[in-house]
């Protein structure tokens, strides 16, 4: 019999170790078990810290890049932002590396876009696999948030300056709850304080056309793709690839009118509410006092901020 030949390349899985309560790490290597089925390394990468870990996965794809069939995280969707960040500065010097998503966080709300298995490591690992040679594979927009002080993110789902962004703050600090009861919880918690906030916005919309307004609200997202905080619909119709993101507000409203919207989150009933507007634009700059943005769930930083998009940055295979 014939000895196997080498293998053709390899996979480069990065998880976050906090994810899914410790499981992400048990996760991860059920889906590297499967990645290699089809003859191919499949690397686990780990480490102590998200900085500590963003550093390993950039220097591995840096020396490994022409054999390095797709970057795979695992964890929740600052894990994909993480993730991300890497893809697109590779992506600026030459190196186009794909991206596989294994959800196993908080919100996962990139992989419910994506229609990725939210609890099945195999069956998300065997999408990647399905679509690793599809020249079909779809591109992911994504969005580029920057700040005063010159520091950039990237992220996959939404940046959020409202409500929504406290809610975030909240329940980032619930390490005991996952999903979107935490989310919920959060909310409930919040929203006795609930306030509407003045926003100073500069929009280039759709069609290229710049204009600045001041606007009041409670809600402020501006969206990559359809959901955020472990699936509130905020932008059902949101494409992850029409070169273009989605401004979400909500006018002021009391706490009873806000309960009244909440719920229909869930299901996208919301958007025929005269309070909700959306709007589709290629970048937003928003600037309100004391407001911090999240975006993918993560805190990065008080605003002003300017958003624009990235199109077809990464290639995602999902």
């Amino acid at each position: 019999m014939a000895e196997p030949g080498p293998p053709r390349g390899a996979f480069v899985v990065a998880v976050n170790p906090r994810a899914g309560r410790g499981r992400a790490v048990e996760d991860a290597h059920r889906a590297a078990e499967l990645l290699r089925t089809g003859g191919d390394e499949a690397v686990v990468l780990s480490a102590g810290d998200l900085g500590a870990l963003v550093a390993l996965v950039r220097d591995r794809l840096r020396a490994q890049a022409l054999t390095t069939r797709a970057l795979v995280v695992v964890g929740g969707d600052g894990m994909v932002q993480a993730g991300l960040g890497v893809l697109v500065e590779l992506a600026g010097q030459g190196i186009d590396i794909p991206l596989g998503v294994v959800p196993c966080g908080t919100g996962n709300d990139l992989a419910r876009h994506l229609g990725v298995p939210l609890r099945d490591p195999v069956a998300a690992a065997g999408r990647i696999l399905r679509r690793l040679d599809d020249p079909g594979a779809r591109r992911l927009d994504v969005g580029r948030a920057r700040f005063a002080d010159g520091r950039t993110s990237c992220f996959a789902t939404a940046l959020c300056a409202g409500f929504d962004a406290v809610v975030n703050e909240r329940a980032n600090r619930w390490l005991h709850l996952t999903g979107s009861t935490k989310y919920l919880l959060a909310v409930l918690a919040e929203i006795v304080r609930l306030r509407t906030v003045r926003y100073r916005l500069e929009i280039e919309d759709a069609g290229g056309r710049r204009r600045t307004e001041r606007r009041d609200g409670v809600l402020l997202n501006i969206a990559n793709t359809s959901s955020v905080g472990g699936g509130l619909r905020i932008v059902p119709g949101a494409r992850e690839d029409d070169g273009l993101l989605e401004l979400f507000t909500v006018a002021p409203l009391g706490r009873a009118r806000f309960l009244f919207l909440f719920p229909r989150l869930f299901s996208g009933r919301h958007v025929a509410l005269a309070s909700v507007r959306i709007e589709r634009v290629r970048s937003v700059a928003v600037d309100a006092p004391d407001v911090t943005a999240y975006a993918d769930g993560e805190r990065l930083g008080p605003l002003p901020v300017r958003v624009d998009v990235l199109p077809s940055a990464v290639r995602v295979l999902a």
